[in-house]
């Protein structure tokens, strides 16, 4: 029988016998619904808050979730990328875009890799990819700075070098703060032909 309708009937009962009878039979029935209902509300709540549990724990320990520092360096190189085209200039790159992609890129991520991981806690989160490059014949790239400490960690440059009998390279290095900036550490090269470059971002 239906919850309304046995309330119905335990209030007529006791109405027509003034009060004197109450069908306590009734009355246990649907306490005992009441529980049920109760209880299957609890068990479903339950559930459902195991499941999120659970894939909230299946996100945190998923094995192709990135670490915190490769997802600086992503970032990071990402916008070194951008940062070097943007140096280049449309005339440059038209011309040494796809060879900087692939063989340059893969070396600048290799250093920032280094970088980071050289960086003790989570010093590495405040590393950010300065946006002034220099035009005309500077070197400089970009430089990779720590908003925290509010100073520079490296120094990305591109160097024109003419080599008699060859013609011009373009020299990718880098310079880091341990040493003061002194270091030279080369990235790699880039062939332009024996003509003198454009000026950058020209």
């Amino acid at each position: 029988m239906k919850i309304w309708m046995r309330k119905i009937a335990v209030v007529l009962v006791t109405i027509a016998t003034l009060g004197i009878y109450t069908p306590t039979a009734l009355l246990e029935a649907n306490a005992d619904e009441d529980k049920d209902t109760l209880s299957s509300k609890a068990d479903v709540n339950e559930a459902v808050s195991d499941s999120t549990e659970a894939e909230q724990i299946d996100f945190n320990i998923a094995p192709d979730k990135p670490s915190s520092r490769d997802y600086i360096v992503n970032q990071l190189t990402e916008k070194a990328k951008e940062q070097t085209i943007t140096k280049f200039g449309p005339k440059i790159a038209s011309r040494v875009e796809d060879e900087f992609t692939s063989v340059i890129l893969p070396n600048i991520e290799a250093v920032l890799q280094t970088i980071v991981e050289k960086n003790a806690a989570d010093e590495y989160t405040y590393f950010a990819i300065t946006e002034e490059p220099a035009k005309g014949y500077g070197e400089r790239i970009f430089n990779v700075y720590d908003n925290k400490k509010a100073e520079d960690v490296a120094k990305f440059h591109v160097r024109r070098d003419n080599r008699p009998m060859e013609g011009y390279y373009f020299n990718f290095h880098y310079h880091l703060s341990s040493d003061g900036f002194k270091e030279h550490h080369d990235i790699g090269d880039i062939f332009w032909e024996k003509n003198t470059p454009p000026k950058w971002m020209a």
